[in-house]
């Protein structure tokens, strides 16, 4: 044993328990998530509830995904459901694969949106004018929002709105089953998720008291007053992440609301090719922090150190130290090769339960330090960008934000 063994291997045993005191923490949050945030498939053993829903559906351009949304709307088994189309600007085939889809269902609407005022978000204002234009939108108990890129599980409105009755809520919304086929869907996606969740753990978003407000856009239900409460989708007009703006609103105002993981419930490909997937969550990481570089910078550094630099200096101290313990086998090697396990394991456990809970393989646990490189570079651009007066392109335009300095 030499002074430049013992010290190499106190470093590293020093990464590894920083990277299981990290786990731990995550650990302890999953279990809190586990116990107190039912997967969306729960519903179904619940009474069913007798609201009317009416869906609507913002589509800009969506010919390749419209007409599996439709035709899983069209599968729904909840006897009220009716289905709104709001149909943006469309320079493509969307309309007629919508329709092709539809196959003359009467519960099918069709909302063209020609134009978007300056001020606004062209989604927003898509779902807005849908909101107002329909009839069945104007009457429906509940209003129920999706994205165009989704496809829902027969049973999701049934199953959402029993939830949503026994819970007392106002506003439920989901945590989508992302598709897991390119490379980056498998590499950097899961890791992009995670950070999101981090930064907003569920079951702060359902609290009543002390709530971290969160939704996804891809899908949120409101009871109509609720909805109605908040001022709709005309209240945040200029929102590039309207679901959380939304959220916000209804913590505000005190209303309940629980975001659950789908659980198969609502399917989506968030984006098509790796510049799109670029694109978007440098938008969504912007809008999550509130247009704050300073802030992104920090969950970047974090990312990184965590999911990526401590697990690799994990398994480097694992390799030294079992070389070691090989060598002479001393108890101080047989503990540095314990401490670099449990740490290992920790970090293995937390990300294969949430790996499961996303339906995403567990071999991608192996690729999770290359996503999270991904992720914080991510984040990283995001802050430059912010901070260069770079405009946020999505939806066709591209839009300006100006970088806050606080928080």
């Amino acid at each position: 044993m030499t002074t430049a063994d013992i010290a190499i291997a106190l470093v590293l045993d020093a990464g590894a328990c920083a990277l299981g005191v990290y786990w731990s923490i995550g650990l302890g949050r999953l279990i809190g998530t586990l116990r107190h945030v039912p997967p969306a498939s729960a519903g179904l053993g619940l009474e069913p509830s007798g609201a009317s829903a009416c869906v609507i559906v913002p589509a800009h351009n969506e010919q390749d995904s419209i007409g599996g949304l439709v035709r899983s709307l069209r599968a729904q088994d909840h006897p009220s459901a009716r289905f709104v189309l709001c149909l943006d600007r469309c320079t493509d085939a969307t309309e007629s694969r919508a329709r092709e889809a539809a196959a003359g269902d009467p519960r099918f609407e069709i909302v063209r949106v020609d134009s978007c005022p300056p001020d606004w978000a062209g989604k927003v204002h898509a779902v807005w004018t849908g909101v107002r234009a329909s009839a069945w939108a104007g009457s429906a108990d509940v209003l129920v929002f999706a994205d165009a890129d989704t496809t829902l599980h027969p049973a999701c409105l049934r199953s959402t709105l029993a939830l949503m009755k026994d819970g007392g809520l106002g506003m439920l919304s989901l945590l989508s089953t992302l598709t897991c086929e390119r490379w980056f869907e498998r590499v950097a996606q899961p890791a992009a998720t995670i950070e999101m969740v981090v930064q907003f753990p569920l079951v702060r978003a359902g609290r009543d008291k002390d709530r971290r407000a969160f939704a996804n856009g891809q899908f949120m239900m409101f009871r109509r007053d609720a909805y109605l409460a908040i001022g709709g989708h005309g209240a945040v007009q200029d929102e590039l992440l309207e679901d959380m703006a939304l959220a916000r609103r209804i913590a505000e105002k005190g209303i309940a609301a629980r975001v659950m993981v789908s659980a198969d419930m609502v399917a989506c490909r968030m984006y098509p090719d790796w510049p799109a997937f670029q694109r978007g969550w440098k938008r969504i990481y912007t809008e999550l922090s509130r247009q704050r570089p300073g802030r992104m910078q920090r969950n970047a550094w974090r990312t990184l150190v965590f999911g990526t630099l401590l697990p690799l200096v994990t398994i480097g101290g694992l390799a030294w130290s079992a070389g070691l313990l090989l060598r002479e086998p001393m108890a101080p090697w047989a503990v540095s090769v314990a401490v670099c396990l449990v740490a290992l394991a920790l970090q293995a456990a937390v990300l294969g339960v949430t790996f499961r809970l996303a339906r995403t393989p567990l071999w991608c646990l192996v690729v999770y330090p290359a996503g999270a490189a991904i992720v914080a570079w991510l984040l990283l651009g995001a802050a430059r960008d912010l901070r260069r007066g770079r405009g946020i392109v999505w939806g066709g335009r591209t839009y300006a934000r100006e970088a806050r300095r606080t928080g």
